[in-house]
């Protein structure tokens, strides 16, 4: 059993996202399985019954770091905790429906992931979903700051850059908001960069990695693809790219979301990728948590490194959840540019999850 777990917890990080973080934290899982299981951990899904929810509760039920997975909705999750649960890993799974049951599978969380609320649709923008998505956002946040409050809170619902600053304010109403533990996740963002710059370069996808900063919708979500790193013979291949490359995968990236959307004609949104992006970042949360040395991600927090009071950029994690926020770092002067043209827009979204949340 012992020697299955340890190949299960190998494979899942070797197929992970390919961060510096992987190799350090592959010791520490492998140490951890040699010796003793890892630290108890729960994690809870809110919206777990949903289009990014059931898969986001498959990836969760294979991370051997959760020993108990908590899966709520409003409706159906009994089944889809009764689907994932047999599956022979680690996590006890249980799900709850209603209202009534949601303190319940809160209880004891040490990290609580929020895909909650409606998908986008053709021509919808993230500020379509506003009015539906803020007041689910509020609700359940309401309740963490009662059953959980020194959770780990991966916030997916969009628009994430009015979520967030919601989620904050309702926890600053309760007396339980913690800045180190209240994370919009726009790893999705830095998947997209990694996926398209690779291919544009001719690059192994797992071996690029590409920081991307500001928030997570449209023109406020910015590449730094002068910053790319890989461990492939990179340098020699970056030059081969053009300024107008560089300006073509920017506004892919940005515009990667209604890709999928206009793709899928009606029928759903980026639900599979965002759930994989989704899964990389509470897996950092819960190494973070457990001690693990380098965990960084780019993750849209409170923030002091620039004048907006929320900004995606690297995060450091750690047990008490953000370890240190990070600079920028030198940018080209597109980027510099593309900072400042997302600065107005960015801030308009943020003031207006603060206002829904003081006034609603």
């Amino acid at each position: 059993m012992r020697a299955s777990l340890i190949r299960s917890a190998g494979n899942a990080l070797r197929k992970g996202s390919g961060s510096p973080s992987s190799a350090p934290s592959a010791r520490i899982i492998l140490r951890y399985y040699a010796s003793q299981p890892p630290p108890e951990r729960k994690v809870a899904i809110l919206g777990a019954a949903g289009g990014i929810g059931q898969p986001l509760s498959l990836l969760m039920k294979l991370n051997p770091l959760v020993s108990r997975l908590a899966l709520y909705d409003i409706a159906g999750t009994p089944g889809v905790a009764a689907d994932v649960s047999h599956i022979n890993t680690r996590a006890e799974v249980s799900g709850y429906a209603s209202e009534e049951q949601l303190g319940q599978a809160l209880e004891g969380s040490d990290v609580v992931i929020i895909p909650a609320g409606v998908p986008r649709k053709p021509g919808m923008t993230r500020d379509d979903l506003f009015n539906i998505n803020a007041g689910i956002v509020k609700s359940l946040c309401t309740a963490i700051s009662k059953y959980c409050p020194d959770a780990i809170v991966n916030m997916i619902s969009n628009p994430v850059n009015s979520t967030v600053p919601i989620a904050a304010e309702v926890f600053k109403k309760a007396g339980t908001y913690n800045e180190k533990k209240l994370f919009g996740v726009t790893t999705l963002d830095v998947l997209r960069a990694k996926t398209f710059y690779a291919a544009k370069a001719g690059l192994p996808a797992a071996d690029v990695n590409v920081p991307v900063i500001g928030g997570h919708a449209g023109i406020t979500i910015l590449p730094l693809f002068s910053q790319a790193i890989s461990s492939s013979d990179f340098q020699s291949r970056q030059e081969s790219l053009s300024h107008e490359d560089v300006r073509a995968l920017t506004k892919r990236t940005q515009d990667g979301g209604t890709e999928v959307v206009e793709a899928k004609a009606g029928k759903g949104s980026a639900t599979l990728s965002m759930t994989y992006g989704g899964s990389i970042f509470a897996d950092a949360c819960l190494k973070g948590l457990n001690g693990a040395p380098d965990i960084v991600e780019c993750s849209f927090v409170q923030s002091s490194i620039t004048e907006l009071p929320f900004f995606a950029s690297k995060v450091k994690l750690g047990r008490n959840g953000i370890d240190e926020v990070q600079g920028l770092g030198t940018l080209s002067d597109f980027e510099k540019e593309g900072l400042e043209n997302l600065k107005a827009e960015l801030k308009s979204s943020i003031e207006k999850g603060i206002k829904f949340a003081n006034e609603s």
